[in-house]
C-alpha cells in the first residue's frame, strides 16, 4: 500500500483502537514502582521509512549496550528491514516484519507477530514513530510492562491514546537522531517526573563502520557501469525518484535531465548514472533518453539494494531528493547533494560531512511534521520548484572537483 493509504487507515482505524486500548490500559494495569525501569530486553517499534532506520543506529547501539546484541529486538514492516540486516546490529531472529502490501496481509502479518512478541515476555517497547497510532498499538500489545513514546501532552501532537508508561513531549528542535536516542535515555529515568528530563541529548551523529561490499560484490556490480580502456570513469549518481510514494519531496524530473546535459558538457570524463527502483524503471529511462548521450546509463530496476550500495561505493557524488537513498549512501564514502523541501534538513539531514543539503526554506517549508503525522494540503510543491538546476550545478561541480582534488 502506498503512504497515503497507510495514513488514512493509521487514523480511521488507530483514532478508535488506541481510544479502546486505553480505556483497557486504565482498567487492568497497575502503576508502574517509581524510579528508573529495569529491563533486561527491548523492542523498537518502527514500522516505516528505511531511511529513518539509519538515523536510529546510534539508539540501537544504546540498547545494545544497554541490554545485550541478543536481547535487542525490532518491529518493522517488511520491506524496510534492509537497513537492520546490513548492520548486524542484531540477529537477524529478532526483527520480526509486518507485511504493508494489503490491509488484509497487514491484518493478518501484525497478529503473527503480536503473538511472537507476547512469547518474548518483554520488559520494554520503544514507539520509535512520532504520533502514529498503529505504532503506538504495537508498543501496547506487545506485553511489554514499560513502554517509551511521545504521547500528546496539552494537545502537542495528533491524538493516540494514553498507551505509554513514559510519555515524552516531541522535541521539534532535536535532530531525529538524538531525539530517538533521548527516548532510549527515558528508560533510565522515573517516569513520574517525566516529561522532564535532567540530562542532555545524545549527539546529533551516527557511529559505524561504512559499508564494506563482500567478495564478488563489486564485479557483479561493474558489470552495469561503463569502462573506458578496462577502467571505469568518474561517475556521477542521479537519483530522480520518479514514482515516489511522497511525490512532494520530488525535484522536476526535466531538471535531472538538464543536470546530467550540463554536467556532461563540462566534465567530459565523467558519466552520469540514473538510479530508481523497479516501479520508476520506465520513467527513468525516459530520463536517460532525453539526455541522449553515450555517457548517460540507467540502472533503476537493475540492482537490489545491497548492490545499490555497492554502486554508491563506486561512484563520485549523488544527487537526490530527501529519501531513503540519501541515508543510505551516508554510509559509504560517496558525496551526497540532498534536496528537500516539504521537510528540513535541521531534522532528518544526514550527519555526516559528506552530505550537502540544499533547501530553499520559503515561508511555508517544512510544511511536513511531527505533529501532523507528516500529511499536508499542499499539492503544488513550490518548496522543491524554487530550488534552481543553476544553484543543484554549482553545487555538485564544487562537490565533484572537491573530490578530483583530492585524489
Amino acid at each position: 500500500m502506498k503512504v497515503p493509504s497507510l495514513q488514512k487507515i493509521d487514523r480511521l482505524v488507530g483514532v478508535p483502537l488506541c481510544f479502546f486500548l486505553t480505556l483497557i490500559r486504565k482498567v487492568f494495569t497497575g502503576a508502574l514502582p517509581p524510579g528508573p525501569a529495569k529491563v533486561r530486553n527491548i523492542l523498537f517499534v518502527k514500522p516505516a521509512e528505511q531511511g529513518s532506520s539509519v538515523l536510529a543506529i546510534a539508539a540501537i547501539q544504546k540498547a545494545v549496550a544497554m541490554v545485550g546484541r541478543e536481547n535487542v529486538y525490532f518491529i518493522v514492516f517488511e520491506e524496510n528491514r534492509f537497513i537492520l540486516d546490513l548492520f548486524e546490529l542484531i540477529p537477524e531472529s529478532n526483527i520480526i516484519t509486518v507485511k504493508s502490501s494489503s490491509i488484509a496481509g497487514l491484518a493478518s502479518t501484525t497478529y503473527r507477530a503480536m503473538r511472537k512478541l507476547w512469547s518474548l515476555k518483554l520488559d520494554a517497547a520503544i514507539d520509535m514513530e512520532f504520533f502514529a497510532r498503529g505504532s503506538a498499538a504495537m508498543a501496547f500489545l506487545s506485553g511489554a510492562k514499560v513502554r517509551v513514546g511521545f504521547h500528546s501532552i496539552y494537545a502537542a501532537g495528533p491524538y493516540r491514546g494514553d498507551l505509554m508508561t513514559h510519555r515524552l513531549l516531541y522535541n521539534p528542535h532535536l535532530h531525529t537522531t538524538a531525539m530517538f536516542q533521548v527516548l532510549v535515555d527515558v528508560l533510565k529515568c522515573d517516569p513520574e517526573k517525566l516529561p522532564t528530563l535532567d540530562f542532555y541529548p545524545g549527539p546529533s551523529t551516527n557511529d559505524f563502520h561504512p559499508f564494506t561490499p563482500r567478495d564478488g560484490e563489486v564485479a557483479t556490480v561493474k558489470q552495469l557501469l561503463p569502462e573506458i580502456n578496462g577502467k571505469l570513469p568518474p561517475v556521477i549518481l542521479l537519483n530522480p525518484n520518479a514514482s515516489d510514494l511522497l511525490p512532494l519531496r520530488q525535484w522536476p524530473n526535466r531538471r535531472y535531465v538538464d543536470l546530467a546535459i550540463r554536467m556532461l558538457a563540462k566534465y567530459p570524463e565523467i558519466h552520469i548514472g540514473f538510479t530508481g527502483g523497479p516501479r520508476e524503471a520506465e520513467e527513468i529511462e525516459r530520463l536517460v533518453r532525453e539526455v541522449n548521450s553515450p555517457r548517460c546509463f540507467c540502472t533503476a530496476g537493475k540492482t537490489t539494494l545491497r548492490q545499490l550500495m555497492v554502486l554508491y561505493t563506486l561512484a563520485e557524488v549523488l544527487v537526490t531528493n530527501d529519501s531513503g537513498p540519501a541515508h543510505f549512501a551516508s554510509m559509504t564514502q560517496i558525496n551526497v547533494i540532498t534536496l528537500f523541501g516539504p521537510e528540513t534538513p535541521k531534522l532528518f539531514a544526514a550527519q555526516t560531512p559528506r552530505n550537502l543539503p540544499i533547501w530553499a526554506g520559503i515561508a511555508c517549508s517544512p510544511c511536513v511534521n511531527a505533529y501532523n503525522n507528516r500529511q499536508t494540503k499542499c499539492t503544488n510543491n513550490i518548496c522543491m520548484q524554487e530550488i534552481s538546476v543553476d544553484q543543484v550545478f554549482s553545487a555538485l561541480s564544487k562537490v565533484y572537483e572537491d573530490r578530483k582534488a583530492v585524489k
